[in-house]
């Protein structure tokens, strides 16, 4: 059974930073593209940024500069490095992995950017 299971988030102040985790289990985890998506409340859920196997990477326009994904194939997991957060940067954040026509999902972990 595949798994992919979020940690690090949580209530930041702007301008602060928070690290976010996601371990997978159950595959065989270098053979996934992998990203992270975001989803605010009565918006629709977006990409934030992906890596490929080889370890190309891609961010969306409102996160360039301030988050950082990266992925560590021996531990089965990928991270988003996120700083200078801002209150536009509350959501719920998910894991996703993908190979071919293959998907699977994380549950979600709560980011909150307030003061």
């Amino acid at each position: 059974q595949v798994q992919l299971v979020e940690s690090g988030g949580g209530l930041v102040q702007p301008g602060g930073s928070l690290r976010l985790s996601c371990v997978t289990s159950g595959t065989i985890f270098s053979i996934y593209a992998m990203a992270w998506y975001r989803q605010a409340p009565g918006k629709e859920r977006e990409l934030v940024a992906g890596i490929t196997r080889g370890g190309s990477t891609n961010y969306a326009d409102s996160v360039k500069g301030r988050f950082t994904i990266s992925r560590d194939n021996a531990k089965n997991t990928v991270n988003l490095q996120m700083n200078s957060l801002k209150p536009e940067d509350t959501a719920v954040y998910y894991c996703n992995a993908k190979y071919m026509t293959v998907e699977f999902w994380g549950q979600g972990t709560q980011v909150t950017v307030s003061s």
